[in-house]
Formats: structure tokens, sequence, C-alpha cells
């Protein structure tokens, strides 16, 4: 395999012509030993092989961005630990404080894009490498800001998002190509956990360097030293894999990049869906407790009903939204997005049902049991039994991605029926609702009292009206 580090700067890194002879050992179908069925993952050779890395070089790698991660975050976090000293050197108040993070903020909201343009498409090492070396030399610039150049403290805060933002964006789709499956998860769960530890020591190292210093300004020249190093790391250890290698199966061809546009367009369709979910959330809840509050005025069973209708009414909708997945993506975003707003109808309602039927002193531990109810029937089993019946269904036809598809849209289908059973359940509840309301109300304003077990008393006629008296002297 043709070493990537040998590209031009800025070329791209993974020649189509880099990857796995055909019948390499260790490696998923005609990859490696021909296999009927499901491409297999590759193991720790066959891993080798396509990389060109071995595991000991791969976790190597890995530490090193963990280590510039954790760097990142901690230059974040090292102007928060110094934020009083620096209003008070440039005599500002909080609102031009606040505006340090959020110009840093903007910058790197606004070039995270433009490196991911570049990323897909250059040698991501160098770009990182340039990236990094850029936002230390800034940092340590922002330290020798005089006083009365505020602006261009806010300056320098901007740029240095130019490199957080090339690494932040590319460092992850490294590990992407160095690792596959659990591997690949464990990895990027090391790499993430550098966000806390790093913004918990940028803080403590800015105000502890400021303290033995007995000068703010140092505590941003910690940062850019250890970025230099970081840059010698990246450049001496960290090898360019050949992009999407790991998770090509036999009769794929090389991985090319497409043009940016057709990428936004690929991207779109997940954030519309994303949006989709947030407007149905917002636009459900606050429909549901609307509709609610009106009918209250004439049917005291208002909420189990209008929680019913929810979801009796968004099932067709969720199903005819997987049913059309195929035919139609404008149809299945319309039913989707009809459906999920049913569906968040008794969001708020089912909340406020438990705290009127429950007296104040249990409902803590209503609320307990109602999360742990809904999440046991709910979303703690159900993954895994669409999965389970989605494997069964494909291991029943000929393998295609037809095939896949069409098994998890038919045990998908499944929330539609079990959102219809849901809605019968609170019609049931409207039977029960004013019943259970009433006993709470009474029960909190005194007037009716639950029977202890001690409490064996019972109701007898006397004297032409009722009284309490133990069951004892009535069975004597």
């Amino acid at each position: 395999m043709a070493g990537s580090d040998t590209a031009p700067f800025l070329s791209q890194a993974d020649d189509p012509d880099d990857g796995p002879v055909p019948g390499t050992p260790g490696l998923p179908g005609a990859l490696g030993n021909p296999k009927s069925g499901e491409p297999e993952v590759p193991d720790a050779e066959g891993l080798q092989r396509i990389t060109g890395l071995s595991p000991g070089r791969s976790a190597l790698i890995v530490a090193v961005l963990c280590y510039i991660n954790l760097l990142n975050y901690m230059d974040r976090f090292t102007v928060a630990g110094v934020l009083p000293d620096i209003e008070q050197f440039f005599s500002i108040g909080d609102s031009s404080s606040g505006l340090i993070q959020t110009v840093f903020i903007s910058s790197y909201m606004v070039l995270a894009p433009v490196f991911g343009y570049l990323g897909d498409r250059y040698n991501r090492k160098y770009l990182m490498c340039g990236g990094i070396a850029f936002w230390s030399l800034v940092t340590l610039g922002s330290s020798f800001i005089p006083r009365e150049r505020f602006w261009l403290l806010l300056l320098t805060r901007g740029l240095v998002g130019v490199g957080e933002a090339s690494y932040s964006t590319i460092a992850p789709t490294l590990i992407a190509d160095l690792f596959v499956a659990d591997q690949r998860s464990r990895m990027l769960s090391v790499f993430y956990f550098a966000i806390p530890v790093g913004s918990g020591l940028g803080y403590i190292a800015g105000s502890k360097v400021k303290d033995v210093a007995g000068d703010w300004h140092w505590a941003l020249r910690v940062t850019p030293g250890l970025g230099v190093v970081a840059v010698l790391l990246l450049f001496l250890i960290v090898r360019e894999p050949p992009r999407g290698a790991v998770e090509r199966h036999s009769d794929s061809p090389p991985l090319s990049p497409t043009s940016w546009w057709a990428d936004l367009r690929a991207l779109a369709r997940n954030l519309i869906f994303g949006l989709i979910t947030c407007l149905t959330g917002v636009l459900g809840v606050g429909l549901g407790v609307e509709i609610s509050r009106r009918l209250r005025r004439s049917n005291p069973r208002a909420d189990p009903l209008v929680c019913a209708a929810g979801l009796l009414g968004s099932a067709p909708f969720l199903f005819l939204s997987l049913a059309c997945a195929r035919g139609s993506i404008v149809a299945t975003y319309i039913f989707i997005f009809i459906g999920e707003t049913l569906l968040s109808m008794n969001w708020a309602i089912v909340a406020d049902i438990l705290l009127y039927v429950v007296i104040p002193t249990r409902r803590s531990t209503a609320e307990a049991f109602q999360i742990v109810l809904s999440h046991l029937l709910g979303d703690a089993g159900s993954p895994y039994l669409i999965g389970l019946i989605s494997d069964r269904l494909r291991r029943s036809w000929p393998p295609s991605f037809l095939s896949e598809f069409r098994a998890l849209q038919f045990s998908l289908m499944l929330c539609a029926f079990v959102g219809a059973l849901g809605g019968a359940a609170f019609l049931g509840t409207a039977i029960f609702i004013e019943g259970d309301r009433r006993r709470a109300q009474l029960h909190v304003q005194g007037l009716l009292h639950e029977a202890g077990p001690t409490d064996d008393r019972i109701v007898v006629p006397q004297r032409g009206r009722s009284t309490r008296v133990p069951v004892s002297s009535v069975l004597i």
C-alpha cells in the first residue's frame, strides 16, 4: 500500500488504488475468504492490511488525537478561569466579557462547514497540523494585548475558532477510518471523554497558573506550548488512513468525494427529519394543552380523551409514513409531521393527570414509577424488539438491500399498532379519571381519610344516623 503521507500537501490522501487485495485473509467476503450472506467485520489482521497500520499504531494515533482534543477544551476554559482578571485588566463589564465566548463560538460555528468541506477532500493530517499551529500562535499572541485594545482580544479569540474548527470536524473521521463496529465506539468514547476532562483542567490550569505567576497573561501561554507538542505528535505519529476502506464491501468501488452541493443535499435529509421532530414536539405539546384546557370547561374527562385522540390519530399517519418510505420521501415527511404532532399532544397532559390524581405527599414516588413503567414498556426494550423482529424477517428472505429495508420497515410498523393500544388505554382511563381526581382532592382537603392497616371500623346505622364502630362490637 502506498504511504498516504507522501501525498502532496492538501492533496487527496487516500488514493483510489489503495486498498486490500481480493482474497486477503482476515477480510470480509471477497476481500477475504469468500463467504455467503452478510459481510463480516474485519478482524485485527484485516484492519491492518486495509489501513497499513498495526493495532498498536492505530491506538497510538487515537491517543494523540485524544491529547489534542483535551488541549482544545483546556484552551476554551482557560479564559473562564481568569475571567475576573480579564475584566479588571480591560475595565469591561459582564456583557463584554461574555462577548469573548460568543465571538469564539460564532467563529467556530461558521468555519466548521469550511473545514468539513476541506476534510472530506484533502489530507486531514496536514489540515489539522496547520490549524493547531495557527491556533497556538494566535492564543500566544492574545496574551500580549495591551489594556486599551480589548477589540484585539475579541479578534484573536475569533481566530482561535479557526484552529478548533480545523480539528474538531476532522479528528473523529480519522478514528472512523481506523476502526469499525465496537472498536470504533470504544475509541470514540475515549476521544470524547476528553471534553469534560479538558474543560475542568482548563479552568483549573487557568486559575492556578495565574496564582503561581501572579499574572493572568501566563495562563494563556500554557496551551500554546502544549500545542507545539501536539503539532509535532501529529506530524510524526499520525498517518492518513484511506477513507472508508474499513467499511467497503467486496463489490463496492473506492469512495470518491462528491460535490459540496451533493453533500449538503444528502445531509439535509437528516436535518429535515430533525427539524420536523423539533417543530412537531413544540406544536404538539402546545396544541394538546390548549385543546385540553378548552374542553375541560364542558367535559371533565377531556385530558385522557385528548391523549387518546392523539395516539389513535397518530397511528395511521405513522403507519403511512413507513408504507410510503420507498415510494415518496415527500409523502413520508408529511405523514411523519402529522403523526409526530398528534403523538406529542399527550406529553404535558400525562404529567398533569399524574399530578392531580395523586396526593402531594406521594407525587415524587408516582413520578418515579411513571418513569420506570413508561420506559420499561417503551424505549427500554423496544429497540431490541424491533431489531429482533427485523433479524427474524431477514433470515427468511434472500440477502439484499431491499430485504434489509423491508424487514426494518415491517418491524417498525409495530409501533403504530402499539400507539393504537395506548389510545385505547387512555379511553379506559377516561372512565375512572373523575373519581380518582375527586378522591385526591378530598384527601388533600382532609375530607377523606384512607383506612390504615389497624383501622377495622365499619359504618353502621345507629338511632337514625350512621356512625363508625369497631368490627368486633358488631360481631359480639
